[in-house]
């Protein structure tokens, strides 16, 4: 429905910048096709743009390229248009237009540009870790793609500190998941998920709660050496954090903030899940 309320619109948008031929048989009215010369249609996209109307300015750069496919004009009308429609959060639309700009134009100068923008329409897109993440993982591929193809730019630069922010909102969903898992009693698989954040996700803010988190779990199935190689693995690497104190306490039975009637780990663990 919002296809065709966008077509509906650009429909009504070239019908007041254009004056159209009826072409109705007999009818001695009719009137000549009248294009809008080039820079009036791009100067007005760009009004639209300052006057923050993004998709006033989306149509009209379309209409850019419309009426004038061959002009210098166009090719840059396409690329303000992904722009326009990134800025009016029409991601999906950016996203037809700048894939569109980049099979037509690999080597114009912009085309990081392009694939940045591509980027940041997905990036823009990513949801709250409770729900799907497939436009986080489109987002992940995007930002490594502009990353492997532009090093040197600054748009690698800034998808560098992207791809982090995204690879950690992964983390977060693998997280959310197995935590979901321990709470049911479900080892096998909250394990699963905490390893593929410990595999996969190694330089993310989410490993040290998900070694605590392996360690609970090895706990429970009665599993002491894996619950002790999970703890002495995460002590190595994060020996300030508050989750190797729990995973401590809970191999030892021992807390190092000196807290009274600490059960054992055993019991602790089974207490946590139940």
């Amino acid at each position: 429905m919002t296809r065709l309320r966008i077509l509906s619109a650009r429909i009504l948008l070239i019908a007041g910048l254009t004056t159209v031929l009826a072409a109705c048989s007999g009818d001695s009215d009719d009137k000549a096709y009248v294009e809008k010369p080039v820079n009036e249609l791009y100067n007005s996209a760009v009004n639209a743009i300052e006057s923050q109307r993004y998709l006033d300015a989306a149509q009209l750069f379309e209409e850019v390229e419309r009426q004038h496919p061959y002009s210098v004009w166009a090719t840059k009308a396409q690329l303000m248009a992904a722009y326009a429609n990134y800025e009016a959060s029409k991601y999906d639309d950016a996203v037809i237009t700048l894939n569109r700009f980049i099979q037509l134009h690999p080597g114009n100068r912009d085309v990081a540009y392009a694939y940045y923008l591509k980027a940041l329409s997905f990036y823009e897109q990513i949801s709250d870790v409770q729900r799907d993440q497939a436009v986080t993982n489109q987002a992940l591929r995007a930002l490594r793609d502009v990353v492997r193809r532009f090093p040197q730019t600054k748009f690698s630069r800034d998808a560098r500190l992207k791809i982090d922010l995204t690879q950690d909102h992964l983390a977060g969903k693998e997280m959310t998941i197995g935590r979901y898992y321990l709470r049911r009693a479900e080892l096998l698989s909250a394990i699963n998920r905490f390893r593929i954040v410990v595999d996969q996700f190694q330089t993310t803010s989410h490993v040290p709660e998900a070694l605590h988190r392996l360690a609970e779990a090895y706990a429970i199935l009665g599993m002491p050496k894996e619950a002790q190689k999970a703890a002495a693995v995460l002590g190595h690497n994060y020996p300030g954090s508050e989750w190797y104190t729990d995973s401590y306490a809970l191999i030892t039975g021992k807390d190092t903030r000196q807290q009274k009637d600490k059960p054992g780990f055993l019991k602790r663990a089974w207490n946590w899940v139940f």
